[in-house]
């Protein structure tokens, strides 16, 4: 599901770079300095750094090819290259992000060990599936009422033991990492209509779109008259995207 960096861009990527410009603001890292973005994806975080945080230089590093393909299309200037979050195959810098990264990673205890070890600054932020990322609360829900299966599926149960601000201070502070703060930041995330909304969910690309091409064509049909009777009829539907964001030194 990781295969289509264009899918994705329209699913998540598009709201990723809000986040990410408040995200930035708040590390408030000075300028000159040397960047990794772990899992940088399509590159969203990645490009946010370079338009706000002036660095001296930027690498993105990511497992899927389709996802850095996209990437370095759309962000000049940073270097983007294959790799993991659980090995970063000694690559050091003076700041380690990662943006809607760790609830997708094997051993997340790992990942944000090989951060600490990579840099004396990491930061991240996920989204708060359980309740603060409306366009996959307001999907899960409907999905369970039609298919009750679909429970083991949720990104709000599946990741809460990592999504969270007490477990996220953990990972941080597990890793040896002082100084660890978690906040909340929350985003507009306005569709021009319902298809906006739901088109993306048909893309296959991130959890609930992965869940969705599994369905058989009734219920997929079901979640969507359901979704649409949820949501205004007509014109934009205007919802909001929080994520949680931590941060700590060493």
């Amino acid at each position: 599901m990781w295969s289509f960096g264009d899918a994705y861009e329209s699913y998540v990527g598009r709201w990723s770079r809000p986040v990410a410009v408040e995200f930035l603001r708040w590390l408030g890292v000075p300028p000159g300095r040397t960047w990794l973005d772990v899992g940088c994806g399509t590159g969203a975080l990645t490009g946010t750094v370079l338009a706000h945080a002036q660095p001296a230089a930027i690498t993105g590093i990511d497992p899927s090819e389709g996802f850095l393909d996209l990437a370095r299309q759309r962000v000049p200037g940073a270097t983007f290259e294959a790799g993991t979050a659980t090995d970063l195959g000694g690559r050091t810098a003076d700041v380690v992000v990662s943006g809607l990264v760790l609830t997708f990673v094997p051993d997340v205890v790992q990942a944000v060990g090989e951060f600490a070890q990579a840099a004396p600054y990491v930061g991240s932020y996920l989204w708060d599936y359980t309740s603060g990322m409306r366009m996959m609360r307001l999907f899960w829900d409907a999905a369970k009422d039609v298919d009750p299966a679909a429970a083991s599926r949720d990104e709000g149960l599946r990741f809460s033991s990592v999504s969270a601000p007490g477990p996220l201070r953990a990972l941080w502070a597990g890793a040896g990492l002082r100084d660890v703060e978690v906040t909340g930041i929350v985003v507009p995330t306005v569709f021009r209509d319902f298809d906006d909304f739901w088109s993306p969910f048909l893309g296959g690309a991130g959890a609930a779109p992965a869940y969705a091409a599994t369905l058989p064509p009734e219920q997929l049909g079901a979640v969507r008259d359901l979704l649409r009777s949820r949501l205004p009829e007509h014109g934009p539907i205007e919802l909001t995207a929080k994520a949680w964001a931590v941060r700590g030194s060493r």
